[in-house]
């Protein structure tokens, strides 16, 4: 939530239970007894200003945080706000806003180095990095995801999301409700997705490394993104531009 300007009318017209004093109490309390923690915040809040944005902005700086990550308000489907749309900032401010963030984060010493996340350095997340760069996981728990690869295939699996499923599951031997293949088909993209979310792009090398296919396999669809002004590589890189 905005630690500021998020502020009790709104949370309390949502049903919310939390308000900006609480975020910061909470803040507090972790940079009390963590020598390294994330803030996140969001921007293009419902009814914010400019200035609301970078009060939240500078409030969040204020605890001097390692790594900040900043969120655009999306508005999801089956979501309280999908079915009562809020009056949201219009694009031109939302960019305004993120521009802002953006000159700001990087005159207080942050490192811009995914779409949506800021650090000091030194202190950007190697958990995330492992997602972005198309890395394997093993989620455990009620509702936990995977991804695994193996020397043929990468599949995703899915943990029952109710606990007592899950745990009913897991007694029996499997709590996994649902496991699927990547096919050759999706494997470009899926790595794409991810690893275009880096700044700094990803080595060409790791596309093979990850997926097992040439990268000149998807030579037309890197030509039009390159020709669009979208995308920047060479023999040893490719990285999405500033656009």
């Amino acid at each position: 939530i905005g630690i500021q300007s998020f502020n009790s009318q709104h949370l309390t017209s949502l049903g919310r239970i939390h308000n900006g004093d609480e975020a910061k109490r909470a803040i507090e309390i972790a940079a009390k007894n963590f020598d390294n923690f994330n803030l996140d915040l969001m921007f293009a809040l419902p009814s914010q200003t400019l200035d609301e944005s970078i009060l939240d902005l500078e409030t969040a700086l204020s605890f001097s945080p390692n790594h900040l990550s900043l969120y655009h308000l999306t508005l999801e489907p089956n979501t309280y706000f999908a079915k009562f749309p809020p009056v949201i900032p219009d694009d031109d401010l939302s960019a305004e806003m993120q521009e802002q963030i953006q000159v700001r984060m990087a005159s207080a010493g942050y490192r811009h180095y995914e779409v949506s996340a800021f650090a000091k350095p030194g202190h950007e997340s190697r958990h995330n990095l492992n997602y972005w760069n198309f890395g394997d996981y093993l989620g455990v728990g009620a509702g936990a995801h995977s991804k695994l690869s193996f020397p043929h295939r990468i599949v995703r699996q899915v943990r029952h999301k109710q606990p007592k499923a899950f745990m009913d599951s897991a007694l029996k031997g499997d709590a996994i409700q649902d496991s699927d293949e990547i096919t050759k088909d999706e494997l470009a993209f899926e790595f794409m997705l991810n690893a275009l979310r880096l700044n700094q792009g990803f080595d060409a090398s790791l596309f093979f490394d990850r997926t097992g296919l040439l990268l000149n396999s998807i030579e037309s669809k890197l030509l039009m993104a390159e020709k669009k002004g979208l995308l920047y590589r060479d023999h040893l890189r490719v990285a999405p531009s500033d656009l």
